[in-house]
């Protein structure tokens, strides 16, 4: 992959603290800041927030 790609790969890490992590890509054009969505932390068994790392 080009290093100034439009759609990087990225890490959603858990604010639950269980350190759980989910893959994506995003498109660095149209999202300029950081992600955050609500999606399911198995370890914890219920949905928390995700945000990105850098």
């Amino acid at each position: 992959m080009p290093k100034n790609d439009k759609r990087p790969i990225i890490k959603l890490k858990s604010t639950g603290g269980t350190g759980y992590t989910y893959v994506t890509r995003k498109n660095k054009t149209n999202t300029r800041e950081r992600l955050e969505l609500s999606k399911y932390d198995p370890v914890l068994r219920k949905h928390v927030t995700f945000k990105e790392e850098r």
